[in-house]
């Protein structure tokens, strides 16, 4: 299957906030982007957690607001890795997975043994040391937008927040009433950029995976808590739904798990990234013996790269000094449904049926509707 490669500075997920900026007149001194999007004194930005262009495409009748909104704009992508925390970063600095650092689900603490969860987040690790470029919420601040962020209340001190919607009001809000109450008393401000997260359809597409009834109800509830948002806001606002990523049923025959195969463990310090795209980080002058023997193992259902070969393709953009140590020395990129788990070190993986992270069209492409 072949990999779609992310559209960095043109039509990727960071790149939608510069135009939104754009849409909204103001110069936030933003880079290109190829995003169009219509004049609005107000934006929505409704980030759906898994909501991938092709499933959404897939199912018409349980989302019929949002297929109807497909046609206008083809899809844009999500970064390398095609996973949450880079995505949500990606989005909220308008940098690159390169240039800001949040590089996947886990990745190496330089200098340590140690992996940074992405999600989770480890308190020895100052969120803006790890990134410290300014968002793009703070530079909308100041040139006069109002910006908000309306999620969930647990969320609102984490460090994946800091790290990527800083500068921007948070509301926390756990029910769709709250939300939509929130998001209609923020763009009451003029300009203003909202952003909203909801997680549940990721949730569920884990838990049951994407080919399930459980999967396609919730779609239908988002579908419908969609529309009630667009409803709810003044006409003048514009609305825009994208995703992070969309995602993969990877049944158990297309899994294989490192612990049972211990020639995959020689050569490694560290096991990290995620099941479907792996950061393993070498022992000194092991990175050619470690290609070799995973190139072996896994054949074509992954793509085995070098930190350099990964880079040289753009998979992170333009990457900083200090972000380079943080990619892993091999990088492994599944193909099809395949996926790569480890009982030890990742045990609640095993218990997912749906993933994501690698660069495949069903990861990779997001959607983009505007309404």
């Amino acid at each position: 299957m072949s990999f779609v490669e992310p559209a960095y500075h043109d039509r990727s997920l960071g790149d939608l906030l510069p135009a939104v900026a754009a849409a909204l007149g103001v110069d936030a001194a933003f880079g290109p982007s190829g995003w169009e999007l219509p004049e609005a004194p107000a934006y929505v930005v409704l980030l759906v957690d898994g909501l991938g262009h092709e499933l959404v495409a897939e199912h018409p009748d349980e989302a019929p607001w949002l297929c109807s909104l497909l046609g206008a704009r083809p899809p844009a992508t999500a970064g390398v890795p095609s996973t949450t925390a880079t995505s949500l970063t990606s989005l909220g600095t308008a940098l690159t997975p390169g240039e800001h650092g949040v590089v996947g689900f886990t990745s190496r603490v330089p200098g340590t043994d140690h992996l940074l969860n992405a999600l989770l987040w480890d308190k020895s690790v100052d969120p803006l040391e790890w990134q410290p470029n300014a968002t793009a919420f703070t530079r909308l601040g100041a040139v006069g937008v109002h910006t908000t962020v309306v999620s969930k209340r647990e969320f609102a001190r984490s460090g994946l927040t800091q790290a990527g919607q800083r500068g921007a009001d948070y509301v926390g809000a756990d029910r769709v009433g709250e939300r939509l109450v929130a998001v209609a008393s923020a763009t009451a401000h003029r300009p203003s950029v909202t952003y909203v997260y909801d997680g549940d359809l990721d949730w569920t597409g884990h838990r049951y995976g994407v080919d399930s009834p459980q999967w396609r109800a919730q779609l239908a509830a988002t579908d419908a808590a969609g529309e009630q948002l667009r409803d709810c806001l003044d006409p003048a606002v514009r609305l825009v739904v994208v995703a992070d990523h969309g995602m993969v049923d990877s049944p158990p025959e297309s899994r294989i798990d490192v612990d049972d195969q211990p020639e995959l463990r020689d050569g490694l310090a560290i096991f990290g990234g995620e099941a479907r795209f792996r950061h393993l980080y070498c022992a000194g002058g092991a990175v050619d013996d470690v290609v070799a023997t995973w190139r072996g193992v896994v054949g074509d259902r992954a793509l085995v790269l070098t930190r350099d070969e990964a880079i040289s393709r753009g998979w992170f953009g333009a990457v900083a000094p200090a972000v380079r140590p943080r990619l892993g020395d091999v990088v492994v990129a599944a193909r099809g449904d395949f996926a790569v788990m480890s009982a030890a070190d990742f045990p609640y993986e095993a218990r997912l049926v749906g993933l994501h992270g690698s660069l495949t069209p069903r990861e990779m492409l997001i959607p983009v509707l505007v309404s």
